[in-house]
């Protein structure tokens, strides 16, 4: 069985979000076990989350692009960076592969498998920590693409997230499929569903203002999208013509 271009990317977006969420809740919860000291169960919570995330853009980046988060992916829909049907089929995927990553999380350390987070999360300074925090995610994204240098996205992206987990209030979710999953993990990365559209609300307001913070500083003048790793764009025809057929799509 052969599988299309465009399959094969959606797949990529199903496994790195799924491998993403697995390591967020899988060390949250392996760090509890290790340790009662909160700030050293962050320490590790971070440092396995942000490793995983560099390895997943470097290695699925020149397949689907990388983006791991509907509001990655929000926003390259709204700059006709990919067409909408792929687009559409992206963030199901994500949000299944996160949901399908804290139930293996759960399933690894013996704990039910779905398990509802009872872990509230809110505030008016913890939501706009997840305005910054997304916020600075997008513009960062932007910049590495706008410049043509999508090649250190495997560090600079890792490492915005990283330091994102320290100086926001929120530890930085800054993606709501992400968020989605933390749903079904009763764990240290839980979050409880009262919690879930406040912050994917302050997630959505974020991406747009790193998307405008893109548009300012780093205009787009006749470059071509590029994925987060390179040697080349994923959806490079998609520009100025988004009726047009993708790699591995006929007319």
């Amino acid at each position: 069985m052969t599988i299309s271009d465009v399959q094969r990317r959606i797949a990529a977006e199903f496994l790195g979000t799924m491998i993403l969420v697995a390591a967020v809740v899988g060390s949250g919860i392996m760090a509890t076990l290790l340790t009662d000291d909160v700030g050293v169960q962050l320490l590790m919570n971070m440092l396995a989350t942000v490793m995983v995330l560099g390895l997943l853009i470097w290695t699925l980046g020149p397949i689907s692009g990388a983006h791991f988060n509907p509001a990655v992916t929000g926003v390259a829909l709204v700059r006709h960076e990919i067409r909408p049907a792929e687009g559409a089929a992206y963030i199901p995927a994500q949000v299944l592969g996160a949901i399908v990553g804290a139930i293996l999380a759960n399933v690894m350390f013996d704990l039910p498998a779905i398990e509802t987070s009872t872990h509230q999360r809110g505030g008016t300074g913890v939501l706009l920590g997840e305005v910054v925090a997304t916020a600075g995610l997008l513009w960062i994204i932007g910049a590495l693409t706008r410049t043509g240098n999508g090649r250190l996205g495997p560090v600079l992206v890792p490492a915005w997230i990283g330091a994102a987990y320290f100086f926001t209030s929120s530890t930085s979710f800054a993606n709501p499929a992400v968020t989605i999953g933390r749903v079904f993990t009763d764990t240290f990365a839980g979050i409880a569903p009262s919690s879930v559209l406040p912050f994917i609300a302050a997630q959505l307001l974020g991406a747009a203002i790193g998307a405008a913070q893109t548009e300012l500083f780093h205009p787009r003048v006749g470059v071509t999208p590029e994925p987060l790793d390179l040697p080349g764009p994923i959806h490079d025809h998609l520009t100025n013509d988004p009726t047009q057929p993708q790699q591995g799509e006929h007319p």
